[in-house]
């Protein structure tokens, strides 16, 4: 029998970064890693492996950093949690812990659609022989159905558009492609860009049934239509994967993954958890959140591994910090976007702005980046921001999102110490993220 002061079970996002920060804070403790796959895929960059990278196996989590942070990893199933003796069971026999992390990570929601298990219809699993799978029979197909408008649907259409010349469309109940994420007027800039690569767009419209017989041939659509498909890819999102800890008598929480507290400890002392298999609950207001981020797991393995021995963490609630892109239109969110404020019942304060990117706008790298800020009305707080533009949009979000977590006013924002470069960022006189808190301050004293 193996034993180890720590031990991480998955090694994905949460759990390479709960190792990692484990060693980091505790280097005489030692540190084992569980997972199942002999190697890990990077989860944000699945679509990616089609159009751009050209393979599976240049979209790999390299193992390096176990050894270059004196981490153990053992390559086995875990078969069972046994937290009244400190054991987890593996196909490779028991390990013994002091302190154990779950980072089990989620499933691809089967959706109970007749025809959803045909050959040549597709989940989002995190697998490479998988994946290798979908990738050969895409390099055929001449008819591609996505299923869901969300993130996965919009990268995914644009990469397999970049494999060839199949027709591709997306399906999506929503009003709108990435209606959950974005507020509409910038879900129709992302929609009209779609659609002019050459990729069909049905919303407000669901899928009835797919058809075929040993293999998939069509989708059939609530508004009657029928769509050829070679292939189907359902991208309609996730669960967590709790099989473990239910089975262990650890508390699931109401969106059905694992209950932790803000130290990220589940309802059995010693075992934590973390990233897609960990409940999360709204940084605005301490609702049940739902959202699966590798970055939202990197966050909380952070805060996991930190507590271990001694609590000198807490989780102040998930805010929401996301981007995607296609071509060199980049959207990304901090926080609540307008719908979800007033989904939310917050008096609020808009405020948008529009401008080049450098300065002066002859500067090669130009493009337009539009800010869209949300405030509270009374105190100024602001609540979240989406934004617009080239590839500078991820890192400027996540600058908003500081704001955000911080709950800083539109006041702090506006004498928000900035640096600029005319090469490298908007002009200091209408710089952005302080252009739109000026916007809305203006705004609410003419309110008051």
């Amino acid at each position: 029998m193996r034993d180890s002061d720590v031990v991480v079970v998955g090694g994905s996002a949460a759990g390479l970064t709960a190792a990692i920060t484990a060693a980091r804070h505790f280097p005489n403790k030692r540190t084992l890693v569980v997972r199942r796959e002999d190697r890990v895929l990077v989860p944000c960059g699945i679509p990616y492996i089609f159009g751009t990278l050209k393979s599976v196996e240049k979209n790999i989590m390299p193992d390096a950093s176990y050894e270059a942070n004196d981490i153990e990893l053992l390559k086995a199933d875990v078969t069972k949690l046994d937290p009244a003796g400190k054991l987890i069971h593996t196909s490779k026999g028991d390990v013994a812990y002091d302190r154990l992390i779950l980072a089990t990570g989620s499933l691809p929601i089967m959706p109970p659609i007749p025809g959803f298990d045909l050959a040549g219809v597709f989940a989002i699993q995190k697998e490479m022989d998988y994946l290798q799978d979908l990738f050969e029979r895409l390099e055929h197909a001449r008819n591609v159905v996505i299923i869901g408008g969300g993130f996965i649907g919009v990268e995914f259409a644009d990469e397999i558009n970049k494999m060839g010349d199949a027709r591709i469309t997306i399906v999506e109940m929503m009003p709108h492609c990435l209606s959950l994420a974005y507020d509409d007027e910038f879900c129709v800039e992302m929609e009209d860009l779609i659609a002019s690569r050459g990729i069909e767009i049905k919303t407000s419209v669901k899928v009835e049934s797919i058809r075929g017989k040993d293999r998939v041939e069509s989708v059939l659509l609530s508004d009657g239509s029928e769509i050829k498909a070679d292939a189907v890819i359902l991208g309609i999102g996730a669960r967590p994967t709790v099989d473990l800890a239910e089975k262990a008598g650890l508390r699931i929480g109401l969106t059905g993954a694992i209950a932790v507290d803000q130290t990220m400890l589940t309802s059995e002392s010693n075992i934590f958890a973390c990233g897609d298999c960990a409940e999360k609950v709204s940084f605005f207001g301490g609702r049940p959140s739902g959202l699966k981020l590798a970055s939202i797991a990197q966050t909380e393995a952070r805060i996991a591994a930190a507590n271990l021995f001694g609590i000198t963490r807490q989780h102040c609630g998930t805010i929401g910090v996301w981007s995607t892109c296609v071509g060199d239109l980049a959207l990304g969110t901090a926080g609540l976007t307008e719908a979800m404020a007033r989904q939310h019942g917050y008096n609020i304060v808009t405020a948008v702005v529009e401008g080049p990117n450098r300065h002066p706008g002859g500067m090669p790298g130009m493009s337009k980046l539009k800010m869209k800020a949300v405030f509270e009305a009374n105190s100024g707080i602001i609540l979240g921001a989406q934004v617009r533009g080239g590839p500078a949009v991820g890192e400027v979000i996540n600058a908003v999102s500081a704001c955000v977590q911080k709950r800083m006013n539109a006041e702090e924002i506006a004498t928000f110490q900035i640096g600029t470069h005319p090469a490298l960022t908007p002009s200091p006189v209408v710089y952005p993220l302080v252009n739109v808190a000026e916007m809305a301050i203006k705004k609410m004293r003419q309110h008051g």
